[in-house]
């Protein structure tokens, strides 16, 4: 995979960069969000922090078998690298399909998305009731074209050279790290005044399920097997706020150092997001009921459950619900703008990092051909264009939620796949330089794989409709690989 070009990736990213990256991934709009589908699906305190303990638990033994990968294979790429060094091409390009028409494109996607529905708030044109364009159901809003814009200013910006995207990371990353310090701190002061923590703190292990059912929310206990099902599959929503982090395995090409950076930056990134996004949840505990009613007026009647509930929508606006009990009438205006910039932060990592999977893929024949070459500013211009327009014609197809399941899926079936090849590695390659060796291996990874499994099998049962389409779109890769390995035969 060596790059013959005149032009070469910079080493240029230092381990507070590639720390950033990791942190500045992870962070989106999930964490402001997803807390209240959750609250809904497991119906207490105690299981709600378990949920997103439990993510960064997985998320954390992700990243630390990642650091074995990265130290033995410190090249651009990153995953789809340790994918064929162990398994073959098949599989790698399977994986390098699935980041371009799934993964990475989908997340940069429902992040934009993300992004214009908070934008809105300043500038109700962009909300999704202006359409400008409808075709039987399809539909295309401003908010959808707001998006797409924002995907291309952050596409050209990230072509003009490494420096320019290393800059709005360090800058919007920092921020949003501050701005939800700031809201955990304040939070925590303001809530804990009132008796609300104490309340949410009286049946912590009660779990119940609110659902819609014939047009009125209906709670069920839950217990068992039941309870296993309900959390396995509420842990979609944390689990994909804590995705992302393995973007920076995609420009080890552009680390000084990276047998040593990349895996440090994985564990200090995700173990720093785990902690705010646990600390986040325990201050909405502190400053709002979990439990409460779609028909109340206010937040508190509200709850987390039905934060941000109007005309029969669950908007699911923790974030700016809590934001109301410390900052009265300004919360709404300054949570959107918490989300605006923790959304911009995001998108951009996102889409700094993939262009780097297909430029890899190019350089072997399995993408577009000039996606291998970099342009003038040493960066892959072609693929960031590539990935900009696929992710704009997925901000056109689907919902964030939809988009959301459908990500993380994908990437828990190719990170089960990616850990599997630590076992391959070892026993292929016994003696090849590993500067970090898995703790606590084998235990460590098989514990991983296994959970991630379950929540892959929970998923195929409890949401076919948004997983069964990514395994779909996985195996469709097959055919494109033998054609595009016969158009390379043909050529050479």
């Amino acid at each position: 995979m060596s790059d013959r070009q005149e032009h070469q990736l910079q080493r240029s990213l230092g381990l507070l960069d590639g720390t950033l990256l990791v942190a500045g991934g992870m962070i989106g709009s999930g964490i402001f969000i997803v807390s209240a589908d959750c609250a809904r699906m497991v119906g207490s305190s105690g299981w709600l922090l378990l949920l997103w303990l439990a993510a960064g638990a997985i998320t954390i033994m992700a990243a630390l078998s990642y650091g074995e990968l990265a130290g033995m294979m410190p090249k651009a790429g990153g995953q789809f690298v340790y994918i064929e060094k162990a398994y073959g091409q098949l599989p790698a390009f399977l994986y390098g399909w699935t980041v371009f028409t799934v993964i990475q494109t989908g997340t940069i996607a429902a992040v934009a998305v993300a992004f214009a529905k908070y934008s809105a708030y300043f500038f109700p044109a962009l909300g999704p009731q202006n359409v400008l364009l409808k075709i039987g159901s399809f539909t295309i809003s401003a908010g959808q074209l707001f998006a797409i814009a924002m995907i291309a200013l952050l596409t050209f910006v990230n072509s003009r050279g490494l420096k320019a995207g290393k800059a709005i990371q360090l800058v919007f990353t920092t921020a949003k790290i501050l701005a939800l310090l700031a809201l955990i701190v304040l939070g925590l002061a303001v809530g804990l005044q009132t008796d609300v923590f104490a309340q949410n703190w009286q049946s912590p292990w009660a779990a119940s399920q609110t659902v819609l059912e014939n047009g009125q929310w209906v709670t069920h206990p839950l217990v068992g097997f039941g309870l296993l099902i309900a959390f396995g599959t509420a842990l979609i929503g944390p689990l994909f706020s804590s995705d992302a982090w393995n973007n920076v395995t995609f420009v080890a090409g552009e680390m000084k150092n990276p047998r040593r950076n990349i895996p440090l930056s994985l564990l200090f990134g995700v173990c720093l997001v785990t902690a705010l996004y646990l600390m986040a949840n325990i201050a909405y505990l502190a400053l709002l009921p979990l439990q409460g009613s779609p028909e109340a007026a206010d937040a508190v009647g509200q709850g987390i459950q039905f934060a941000g509930y109007s005309d029969g929508v669950a908007n699911d606006r923790v974030g700016t619900a809590a934001g109301s009990m410390i900052f009265g009438g300004l919360s709404a205006a300054i949570m959107a703008a918490l989300i605006m910039v923790s959304t911009f932060g995001c998108n951009n990592g996102l889409i700094l990092a993939g262009a780097r999977v297909y430029y890899v893929m190019a350089q072997e024949g399995l993408f577009l051909k000039k996606a291998g070459t970099l342009n003038r500013f040493d960066v892959p211009g072609t693929a960031l264009v590539a990935q900009a327009v696929w992710a704009s014609l997925l901000c056109l197809s689907g919902t964030y939620g939809a988009l959301l399941t459908y990500c993380t899926f994908a990437s828990l079936v190719f990170y089960m796949v990616t850990i599997g090849g630590i076992f391959i590695l070892r026993r292929k390659e016994p003696d090849a330089e590993r500067p970090y060796r898995v703790i606590g291996y084998p235990v460590l990874p098989v514990l991983y794989i296994l959970l991630a499994g379950a929540v892959c099998a929970i998923l195929l049962f409890t949401a076919p409709q948004n997983t069964w389409p990514g395994v779909a779109i996985v195996l469709l890769g097959i055919p494109v690989y033998y054609w595009q390995k016969s158009r390379q035969k043909l050529a050479g």
